[in-house]
């Protein structure tokens, strides 16, 4: 082979290679295509130096369940968690760890008020089980809409809206293989307690999940330094090839206008921006924010002056925390700040964020998944 036709075959190697697609992938444009890839980490993230603690396992004070995710937010200067399917303890017991194997009733979700110890939370809208009561359902499920019972509504973050009021970002999950769609709760504080008044769409959710991204089912944050709301959501369900499937998006809308649909803008990536009443129809790194990072929380860190998300590796146990100077992206690599021991071989996911905890963001403490407990660490950051 001559030299020419030599460096022509190199050139074309890099080609196929570049971004990290398997050999014999060629881009009909790999240097344009790279430029616009929006979920590609950029520059260098600036937690170095840290040291991390186990802290233990989270539990409540005044009922007894097995639960996960509990994604923090603020509503009328409280903080809450906002927890995905909840597993009533037998009657009686008050520790998870001494529950009995069986099933003794559960809710697809709940709200719990988190306190200064980040190990203990305080349940919310229990019920009149005796001599433990056990929680009702946050997000209820509506039969005029063919909903059950057995449905889920995996909501991420409480965000405050206007006049006290706020909002929950969630997910209509009708069975293992059916995802109706990402919607919006309007949520009041009635007697005390975070409650859901109002959901909006003709079926109870906005974006259908085949068709349009499931905003809000990864993440939800109202941004302290523009009152905005950014919420980042899954790809539609007609995508089924791994890697598409795994592109997140990302919408926003002004905290004030959290109820109108037609308010909100949807980030199309860094060629297009902001498209105000336009749901990502294309899909992929052009118009994505992130890939592959599962469920997570951001928050504004005033140590680092950047955004911080934190989330666990899918599949895996380590908690990764990126960052970034704008929500937008582009994001950091991810720095591991801790790994996780799967109890009895089950799942670790959902990273979680305490802010409130430490506003200096010198520390940052987080909790996880772990098996259908909630587990918290805390990191200590230094420069």
């Amino acid at each position: 082979m001559s030299r020419l036709p030599m460096l022509l075959y190199s050139l074309l190697i890099s080609l196929v290679l570049v971004n990290g697609n398997e050999p014999g992938t060629i881009l009909s444009n790999p240097v344009k295509q790279r430029q616009l890839d929006n979920t590609q980490p950029v520059g260098t993230n600036p937690i170095s130096k840290f040291e991390t603690q186990y802290l233990g396992q989270q539990n409540a004070n005044n009922s007894c369940s097995h639960r996960d995710l509990g994604f923090t937010g603020e509503l009328q200067g409280k903080w809450y968690g906002v927890y995905g399917d909840t597993l009533w303890c037998s009657s009686g017991v008050t520790d998870p760890n001494d529950d009995p194997d069986g099933f003794h009733g559960l809710v697809r979700d709940s709200v719990s008020l988190m306190t200064g110890d980040p190990l203990v939370v305080e349940d919310l809208h229990l019920n009149d089980d005796s001599p433990v009561r056990h929680q009702l359902q946050f997000v209820p499920f509506n039969a005029d809409w063919n909903e059950t019972n057995t449905f889920g509504f995996g909501g991420t973050s409480l965000v405050e809206t206007a006049n006290g009021a706020g909002a929950v970002f969630y997910l209509v999950n009708e069975s293992d293989n059916t995802l109706r769609g990402a919607g919006v709760a309007k949520v009041e504080v009635v007697n005390g307690e975070p409650t859901v008044t109002q959901r909006f769409g003709d079926n109870g959710y906005w974006w259908p999940a085949p068709s349009t991204p499931r905003y809000g089912d990864v993440a939800t944050f109202l941004d302290p330094r523009s009152n905005y709301i950014y919420t980042w959501g899954g790809a539609p369900t007609s995508i089924t090839d791994f890697t598409g499937a795994q592109y997140v998006y990302l919408a926003r809308v002004n905290a004030a206008e959290a109820y109108d649909l037609d308010s909100y803008e949807y980030w199309w990536g860094q060629g297009d921006g902001w498209k105000k009443g336009q749901p990502h129809t294309v899909f992929g790194p052009t118009t994505a924010t992130v890939w592959w990072t599962g469920q997570g929380q951001f928050v504004w860190s005033e140590y680092f002056s950047c955004y911080i998300f934190v989330h666990l590796s899918p599949g895996g146990s380590d908690v990764l925390l990126r960052t970034a100077t704008a929500l937008e992206g582009p994001w950091t690599p991810d720095v591991k700040v801790y790994t996780a021991t799967p109890i009895d071989g089950g799942l670790t996911y959902a990273g979680v964020a305490y802010p409130y905890l430490d506003t200096t963001g010198q520390t940052l403490t987080i909790a996880y998944t772990n098996n259908n407990h909630i587990e918290v660490i805390r990191v200590a950051f230094s420069k």
